[in-house]
């Protein structure tokens, strides 16, 4: 069963009871993130998000985490282009003294300078891993080239010159304006019920007053560039991007169904061809990146430099073909039970769940109906998939990213 908790400050609480479970994993989701940055602030969210770990009014930052091994808990968070989320996972009977250490981490922390020095440093050796991660590098270099630097096509991370410059003001101004209860939402799923999940939220939770929250509507600005990055590597990394339906659009399901076929699965089109009859490419697939106002569907491989204008080309010649042709009706019964599939496994999953629901609730207000989404996805139709397809990969608003050993950009 899932339940809901609606309180007068604006914070919301979703419980995902799970039968039969020994384990239960709880997240503190807030609806921000790097499109919320402005430029002075860009990077912010995801170094906030290291900072809440090291140190409260009562741990520092070896107990919080010594507290947490104690309890034989898994912790973590993650920051995202418009959302952060801290998370744990422990035994059932571990459940209140794990959210203690949570909800201490996320409404206490204190931000010491000498921590904060510490954690600069950290940050910068991430920012500089992500360069060496040529693959990641090339799809924010993707985002770039679709939404240009401001909004979504920020890079999570910021800058090294940015996280330098970060003080405790600047972090105490932004989570004021941003970690406000009428932003937060507080998920658990697993082994918990209604009860005494609302108990442990209203004991730590319950002091927090409505805030003074910003809300801030990215404004996009499409650039549709071809951007190129070059970087002494082995491989040349292609990425590109079509405009897509916004989140929850009712097209989406399809779309997604139409994604699987194209690049979800070893027996997608772009597997099949670019890898498993041309030889080109190790790694090819393609995804859905979808936000409130807008979306990209994203097509990624890794070639090798001798190849590349031929795998790009090979690449081209897939989506052409789905423009031009549409997709068999085997192909769209076989990504529908692949969707149906993917929401069935993941109700096994306690992290899977929280996720869901807490997500669901951050982004559309209402408790996510899995029942009523195996119904939609059983209902639709080969020729609604079809009609879809008309709408998407469209080539004047495509966006190319390049990373590898050229400083030659790919032609749009």
């Amino acid at each position: 069963m899932v339940y809901e908790k609606r309180y007068q400050n604006g914070l919301r609480l979703v419980v995902d009871q799970m039968q039969g479970l020994f384990s239960v994993s709880m997240g503190i989701l807030v609806g921000t993130g790097a499109s919320a940055e402005t430029d002075a602030e860009d990077g912010i969210s995801h170094f906030i998000e290291h900072m809440q770990f090291k140190g409260t009014k009562k741990r520092n930052a070896f107990e919080i985490s010594d507290a947490f091994d104690r309890l034989g808990a898994q912790v973590n968070a993650f920051t995202g282009k418009d959302l952060t989320c801290y998370y744990s996972k422990c035994t059932a009977d571990h459940t209140a003294a794990c959210f203690e250490l949570l909800s201490d981490l996320f409404l206490n922390s204190t931000f010491p300078e000498e921590e904060m020095e510490r954690e600069k440093g950290v940050v910068c050796e991430e920012i500089a891993m992500n360069e060496d991660a040529p693959e990641d590098l090339c799809l924010d270099l993707l985002a770039s080239a679709f939404y240009g630097k401001q909004n979504y096509g920020r890079n999570i991370l910021g800058t090294a010159d940015n996280v330098n410059g970060f003080t405790v003001a600047d972090i105490q101004k932004y989570k004021k304006a941003r970690y406000c209860p009428e932003n937060i939402v507080i998920s658990f799923a697993g082994g918990i019920d209604m009860a005494t999940a609302q108990a442990l939220v209203e004991s730590y939770f319950g002091i927090l007053e409505t805030g003074k929250f910003e809300t801030r509507v990215p404004q996009i600005i499409k650039t549709h560039q071809s951007l190129v990055k070059q970087k002494p590597i082995e491989q040349m990394h292609i990425a590109i991007a079509y405009p897509s339906v916004s989140r929850g659009d009712e097209r989406e399901d399809y779309v997604n169904a139409i994604n699987g076929i194209l690049g979800g699965s070893m027996s997608a089109r772009l597997f099949q061809e670019v890898r498993e009859k041309r030889g080109l490419a190790y790694s090819v697939y393609s995804y859905l990146s979808a936000f409130p106002e807008c979306a990209m569907h994203n097509i990624y491989a890794g070639v090798n430099p001798a190849k590349a204008e031929e795998a790009y080309a090979a690449i081209c010649d897939v989506v052409a073909d789905m423009r031009r042709n549409g997709i068999t009706e085997d192909e769209f019964l076989r990504s529908r039970e692949q969707m149906k599939s993917g929401m069935v496994f993941s109700e096994e999953s306690t992290n899977s769940q929280m996720l869901l629901y807490g997500k669901y609730m951050l982004y559309f207000n209402e408790i996510f109906n899995m029942k009523e989404k195996m119904s939609q996805i059983n209902a639709m139709t080969y020729d609604k998939a079809q009609d879809v397809i008309s709408i998407m990969f469209d080539e004047r608003e495509k966006a190319l990213a390049l990373v590898g050993n050229t400083d030659k950009a790919l032609v749009l």
